[in-house]
């Protein structure tokens, strides 16, 4: 129910780029304007990969100032990013510029914890899939070279960006959750991990949850505003979204990864969920976000790119078109969960070695290869949805996917296809809807739980829904 109509803020920060976005919220309404949009470029120096974090708080800054002037009463700023990476500050000071989570000195974190504390313990701990970039992994490399030993916070990259707003430091659970270092349930940090890891548990800064308060900020010419804690990792705000009338449902956050699994009320930590790569991480109100990290559409914007260096001309729409023209059953799929598909770089001669590895024809055309990339990811899907149910008990007749994957008809049809099950597309900007979500909750704009923001974003969104065949 809602109580007043009002604008917040949403700044999205995603691996490719960045918008911020106004979200006007009443009882009937949920309507989302960009402010402005920017490309987020790594940036490569002789010791590694690196984020541009100044450039991105610059974009950020400039976009509230335009919101504040497009909503005079504007009423919150929140902010949602990718996981795992962070800065490391000394007195309130950013120490160098942050790592990208592709850089591949992580490999040495991950063999530093392993010695330590093993994979099966490590989950018992956090509940996380494995992924080579956890910023627990991370962590573990700056020991290494002694940048822990400067350092005396730790903050995840949208809590740095909103430090930088407001002055207070502080840990939002939702991202918090993915670094390895909180309890699976989110109450706490863990007590033990930090200690056997060789990490100062007062690097950790306090924990807020979504909707806290975090502080104010000054947007333009003195007009203050606060800055509200959301689902700052930007798949949970994006989960936050999903327009679900169903209590069982499949959920696919479909962007540069895939995040693919189920909503819980209580983390799953047996070997079995471990063996088969399955994360507990946090989501709004407490949820548990039960979901494995597939490999997503990076995969095709690499190989375009790729081909773009050849052949500037390459169109990604033409490419879909011919790609669904390629018949079915053509190309081969390939497993997008191998790490070689990590790092930048030439995609389809790595995809290439890897079918050629197995066996398997390589497609002879780029439509084929993006056909073989969407068929690889759909089937993806579709194993992780088909071991959700197993894992968790629980039967899953529909699937939700949002984010930018939802424009891409074709891998919504494969989808279908390959899970068996209803498809239903959108919204596409998922996170940026989930972030203004929380925030409008917080400011009194709309109130309930998690199910009523759903039935909100169900009631003012187009949704598209593609059936198997």
């Amino acid at each position: 129910m809602s109580t007043a109509h009002g604008s917040v803020a949403a700044v999205d920060l995603g691996a490719s780029g960045g918008r911020v976005m106004l979200g006007h919220v009443g009882e009937h309404e949920l309507r989302l304007e960009t402010v402005n949009r920017f490309e987020n470029e790594p940036v490569r120096t002789p010791d590694g990969l690196h984020w541009n974090i100044l450039e991105l708080y610059r974009r950020l800054r400039e976009g509230v100032a335009e919101a504040a002037i497009r909503a005079p009463g504007l009423l919150s700023v929140g902010i949602d990013s990718w996981a795992v990476d962070y800065g490391l500050l000394r007195a309130g000071t950013l120490l160098g510029v942050p790592y990208h989570y592709r850089d591949p000195r992580t490999a040495n974190g991950v063999r530093d914890v392993h010695a330590v504390v093993g994979p099966e313990e490590l989950y018992r701990h956090n509940g996380l899939q494995h992924l080579p970039f956890n910023t627990l992994f991370q962590l573990a490399a700056d020991r290494r070279t002694g940048l822990l030993d400067v350092a005396d916070r730790m903050l995840l990259l949208p809590d740095l960006l909103a430090y930088w707003l407001t002055g207070v430091q502080v840990a939002e659970r939702t991202n918090a959750s993915t670094t390895g270092l909180l309890e699976p349930g989110g109450e706490a940090w863990n007590r033990a991990l930090p200690e056997q890891l060789g990490i100062d548990r007062s690097l950790l800064p306090p924990l807020v949850s979504p909707g806290d308060s975090i502080g104010e900020t000054e947007v333009r010419g003195g007009h203050r505003t606060r800055v509200t804690a959301v689902g700052s990792h930007d798949t949970a705000s994006a989960v936050a979204a999903v327009p679900a009338a169903e209590e069982s449902f499949a959920y696919i956050s479909c962007g540069t990864w895939s995040l693919v699994g189920v909503e819980l009320a209580e983390p799953v930590l047996s070997e079995e969920s471990r063996a088969a790569g399955f994360t507990n991480e946090l989501g709004v109100d407490g949820r548990i976000r039960y979901l494995h990290n597939v490999t997503g559409l990076w995969l095709l914007s690499e190989s375009v790119a790729h081909w773009r260096g050849n052949d500037p001309d390459v169109d990604l729409s033409t490419l879909l078109a011919q790609a669904a023209d390629v018949p079915p059953g053509r190309v081969p799929v390939f497993d997008t969960d191998d790490e070689r598909f990590l790092p930048p770089g030439d995609m389809p001669a790595r995809i290439a070695a890897w079918l050629s590895e197995h066996d398997l024809p390589v497609p002879g055309t780029r439509p084929e290869f993006v056909r073989c990339i969407l068929e690889s990811l759909a089937e993806a899907y579709a194993r992780t949805i088909t071991t959700a149910e197993k894992l968790t008990g629980r039967s899953v007749p529909v699937v939700h996917m949002v984010g930018g994957g939802c424009r891409n008809t074709l891998l919504c049809r494969l989808t279908a296809e390959r899970t068996g099950r209803p498809v239903v597309a959108g919204p596409v900007e998922a996170t940026a809807t989930g972030n203004v979500l929380v925030q409008a909750r917080a400011a009194g704009l709309i109130r309930g739980g998690l199910d009523d923001l759903r039935a909100l974003v169900a009631r003012t969104h187009h949704l598209e829904t593609y059936l198997p065949s």
